[in-house]
């Protein structure tokens, strides 16, 4: 028997109609099952990562430094000097040359300074010892004690207690009352000039 594959069928009959279908049905199943497999792979790869620069390394912070002092202004240290000035002339006793004077004039000037000084400090502080104890009295300063109170002086070695002589009982303000300034008030002036009329 010979087969001819090149020879076209000249008519159709139920026979290759049913295999046409069946082609057609194959092949549709085929490339829906191709199309659900390839989607099922597509879908179980990890979706790509999208590629990231390299992180630049962030700038170093470095910490604020620290300032362990106060802020302060100078205006009730310009104060209390003009205090000192108009009750007492320190500034100009502290600003004369005393070499041409007699040790009876200073000694005049310095009563002046003494009492107007004293008199200021009476006025706006009010001041008490540091210690209690007698000065040239043998103290013991346990440890612990508090170091902005106590100075220690002469050979300081080891650490506390430690036993010596009190040579100064040392000052503190328990009160100040400086005056109350203006708002306008130029404290860096001290003391006006005087101008005679």
């Amino acid at each position: 028997m010979n087969l001819n594959l090149t020879a076209m069928p000249t008519t159709i009959d139920l026979l290759h109609l049913g295999l046409a279908v069946f082609a057609i049905i194959f092949l549709a199943a085929w490339l829906s099952a191709r199309k659900n497999a390839k989607s099922q792979s597509i879908a179980a790869q990890p979706a790509p990562q999208p590629v990231e620069k390299p992180a630049e390394p962030a700038p170093e912070v470095k910490p604020e430094p620290v300032n362990p002092f106060k802020d302060s202004t100078p205006d009730s240290a310009l104060q209390l000097l003009a205090l000192l000035q108009q009750n007492a002339r320190f500034i100009d006793f502290l600003k004369e040359d005393l070499a041409g004077f007699s040790d009876a004039d200073i000694g005049a000037a310095a009563r002046v300074v003494h009492e107007g000084g004293q008199k200021t400090l009476n006025e706006y502080f009010t001041l008490a010892p540091l210690r209690q104890e007698e000065e040239e009295t043998r103290v013991t300063l346990p440890e612990g004690f508090n170091a902005s109170e106590v100075r220690l002086t002469g050979n300081v070695a080891g650490k506390a207690p430690f036993i010596g002589v009190l040579v100064h009982r040392g000052w503190k303000a328990v009160d100040v009352k400086l005056p109350k300034l203006a708002k306008e008030h130029d404290a860096a002036i001290i003391a006006p000039a005087e101008v005679e009329l």
